[in-house]
């Protein structure tokens, strides 16, 4: 267990305040942050909350969506430059990236694509001066018109290679790429460019919010036990993250879903690959 995490939208109703306690009371040593609910406080706040409970900050969710051109983009760089000082702020080990669906109208994907290379060239800079490392997350495919053209590892990877890997890296999410025939080969050439490993089950049927198609790690239909011994195996030795979206999960009491986390975690994930590496520092 001294590698779970809990993230932030995996109990999604309860507060800063009642997330950070449900993972004392549960014996859980880190948690993953989302900026909304950061802001509910404020950072200061929230940065005092999690260091009072003795709590690492694994992730802080999020920031990219550069796929916006014209006024737009101004304040899309704005935002991520926030973003960047927050997770600084906070000592998070990682500022996840989801890149942004089809600009407005569009339907070239090589075009929004090219606005993720631009954004990252513009924001590394910044990044590196406040020692924060970015990481770009791909989604599943089906997310690549709305929410993330980047829909592979491999894609994640390329948009990484120009910059140092302690700067830029990449998020294994278990949901967005179980799928990838390519996987195994990916997780082998990221290495130490992995900056973050979540977890949750694709389950079925898909609600008609994609997003929210989500469950607790064993209940669905991905095998966790090679995905989890590939990143060890590319040298992964920081936390792993509980992120689940899921109506039904959310409407059940926090307490319940936390001790679910654990049990499910330590019988999918711990006993794996990843139980005998230690988390960064």
């Amino acid at each position: 267990m001294r590698r779970l995490s809990l993230n932030q939208a995996t109990t999604k109703h309860w507060t800063l305040a009642e997330t950070v306690d449900g993972c004392v009371r549960a014996g859980i040593g880190a948690i993953g942050l989302w900026r909304d609910r950061v802001a509910e406080v404020g950072v200061a706040e929230a940065d005092r909350l999690v260091r009072r409970a003795g709590l690492h900050v694994s992730s802080l969710c999020r920031g990219g969506f550069f796929t916006v051109d014209g006024d737009g983009r101004a304040e899309a760089l704005a935002d991520n430059r926030r973003a960047i000082e927050e997770c600084a702020a906070l000592s998070a080990d990682v500022l996840v990236l989801v890149s942004g669906g089809l600009p407005a109208g569009s339907r070239d994907l090589g075009y929004a694509r090219s606005l993720v290379r631009d954004a990252l060239d513009e924001l590394v800079p910044y990044a590196r001066e406040l020692g924060v490392r970015l990481g770009i997350e791909p989604l599943h495919p089906m997310f690549c018109a709305d929410r993330c053209v980047v829909s592979t590892l491999g894609q994640a990877l390329d948009l990484a290679a120009p910059y140092p890997s302690e700067v830029v890296g990449v998020v294994v999410d278990t949901y967005h790429v179980w799928w990838d025939p390519d996987l195994f080969a990916h997780l082998a050439r990221a290495g130490d460019r992995i900056a973050s490993f979540q977890v949750c089950d694709w389950i079925l049927p898909l609600p008609r919010d994609m997003l929210l198609g989500r469950g607790h790690v064993g209940e669905g239909y991905i095998d966790f036990r090679p995905i989890a011994a590939a990143v060890d195996a590319a040298g992964y030795r920081g936390y792993v993250e509980v992120e689940i979206f899921n109506e039904r999960i959310w409407s059940a009491p926090g307490d319940e879903t936390v001790r679910r986390v654990r049990e499910s975690f330590a019988e999918h994930v711990d006993n794996q690959g990843t139980s005998t590496a230690r988390p960064a520092t």
